[in-house]
């Protein structure tokens, strides 16, 4: 039995809770699988789709809209039950009412089940019968605005590698945050007992591409052309003395911002303690393609309510939920920059947590709106998220898409490669959203799930299956892996190490 069959199993037998979320009328046209795999959000940490089961792993919080603690969540389809979802809820006894509806409604947010998505989705396949052929219609997103709101943030003006390192690294923060002692020294094994180790790999927290690209495009800003790699090693050497300070002064502030500032333990860990370690919730875990312990899993074992979620599905580091906007609102923006390797975007992903906190971005208010769905609101909409700091028009537009409107296509240098290499449009910046209304306009008011169908089906001619695809392999998913293959040849040539085994030969075939 490997070992991603023996987490399932000891999972299973350490039980949790099961909730059973019905399809109703979206039975007919749902498939788990297609419904999460429809965009790069679901590559984004803490998400994490088991190619093998066929489940999405996540933690979420028992209240959404407060810092309650995460609890570990599996959702499934099983074949037996072709009506309804299996969420199971681990870490935990049992669910209150209200904290049943409160994971129940982050799941359908998620996944889109609504009676309003029901009726969209319907309307998109009477327009595009190849989507409706190809089961697409769906579009993944987070359980909640602000998560959305700030990974759109994330995808702008840099390569797909390092938004994935940055949503990365906001969760391990996160968890460290929640759990400054635990997730810095105690891991509890399968057979009960305390290991010491550090459980986060500094050197997971950064990209290994550079940062140079993004730096270009924004005008005004100091160059910024240095390789990651050796700005860490700067930072390593910089800060040893920091980053040798206990973890348990997370919680101190700095006396002249009144920012929360934490530091954080040496990151020495052993070479194998991916094989000796397990999470405080060994048993419900997330883990995924490592070589575990010897041993059967202990099914007498049932946890007690552990907030803390750790699973040693990326890089065998602590892993947490998503931050809140109460958890970054409190974070230093020079600290949020370094830490999390974010950039420019530590200010805006600070402020606009601060604006959420004070009430100046009213989520819920948004998200009502959203729930409504009338096209004649959108502008007012668009008008409102402009106002925040580093909402442009291709992170707004991306956030009413997240939001639920499809006519506005947000467009960039990955939509203008797209135009090129599959409509021989000779796109610019200026000309792209006029190209793309033109291809696209015949679905109004559907624009974008036309558009995000067609290259997503782009995307799996070359890459295969993303629903299929070791999260390992997400960061090739770029367009200098997407162009003729007489150049990635010849690339792929020179440096065959860049791409895995098992997507080199998809690109090759």
């Amino acid at each position: 039995m490997s070992w991603e069959d023996k987490a399932v199993a000891v999972a299973a037998a350490a039980g949790g809770v099961l909730v059973e979320l019905p399809l109703g009328d979206a039975a007919s046209n749902f498939s788990l699988e297609k419904v999460v795999c429809s965009h790069g959000l679901f590559m984004m940490a803490p998400n994490r789709w088991d190619p093998h089961s066929k489940t999405l792993r996540r933690p979420l919080r028992l209240n959404p809209d407060g810092d309650e603690n995460s609890l570990m969540v599996h959702i499934s389809h099983p074949p037996h039950s072709a009506d309804a979802l299996h969420i199971r809820v681990f870490g935990t006894r049992a669910l209150s009412p209200q904290q049943q509806q409160s994971m129940l409604s982050q799941v359908r947010r998620m996944l889109r089940l609504s009676e309003e998505e029901n009726r969209r989705v319907n309307e998109f396949h009477e327009l595009h019968k190849e989507a409706k052929g190809r089961g697409f219609g769906r579009v993944f997103r987070s359980p909640t605005l602000f998560e959305d709101m700030v990974k759109c943030i994330l995808l702008c003006n840099c390569q797909w590698s390092r938004t994935l390192s940055m949503a990365q690294a906001l969760c391990e923060l996160q968890s460290e945050l929640q759990h400054p002692l635990s997730s810095a020294s105690n891991v509890m094994a399968e057979n009960g007992t305390i290991l010491s180790c550090q459980t986060t790999e500094m050197k997971h927290f950064v990209p290994k591409t550079p940062a140079g690209k993004e730096s270009k495009r924004r005008l005004g800003v100091r160059k910024c052309s240095i390789n990651l790699e050796n700005k860490y090693a700067d930072v390593l050497a910089v800060g040893e003395a920091e980053m040798k300070t206990s973890s348990a002064e997370i919680s101190e502030c700095s006396q002249e911002t009144g920012k929360l500032t934490p530091t954080f333990t040496s990151p020495d860990v052993n070479e194998d303690f991916l094989q000796k370690s397990h999470s405080r919730q060994t048993p419900t875990s997330d883990l995924l393609s490592l070589e575990g312990p010897q041993g059967k899993p202990d099914s007498s074992f049932v946890p007690d309510l552990q907030p803390l979620v750790e699973t040693e599905g990326y890089a065998g580091t602590a892993i947490g939920n998503f931050p809140s906007p109460r958890e970054l609102a409190a974070l230093d923006v020079k600290f949020l920059a370094r830490r999390c390797s974010l950039g420019y975007r530590a200010g805006r992903v600070i402020n606009l947590a601060q604006q959420v906190i004070e009430g100046r971005i009213p989520l819920m208010e948004l998200e009502y709106a959203s729930d409504t769905l009338n096209l004649s609101d959108y502008d007012k909409l668009a008008e409102k998220l402009r106002a925040i700091d580093g909402f442009g028009p291709f992170t707004c537009a991306n956030v009413l898409m997240c939001m639920g409107f499809y006519h506005i296509i947000p467009t960039d240098s990955e939509t203008i490669r797209h135009l090129k290499q599959v409509h021989a449009k000779s796109s610019t910046i200026q000309t792209v959203q006029g190209d793309v209304e033109k291809i696209y306009g015949k679905y109004a008011p559907f624009q974008f799930l036309a558009y995000w169908s067609e290259i997503w089906n782009f995307y799996e001619e070359w890459f295969g299956n993303l629903s299929e695809m070791h999260h390992s392999s997400y960061k090739l998913i770029t367009a200098a892996n997407m162009r003729p293959k007489t150049n990635r040849s010849k690339r792929m040539k020179s440096s065959p190490k860049d791409m895995n085994d098992g997507c080199t030969k998809r690109i090759e075939a």
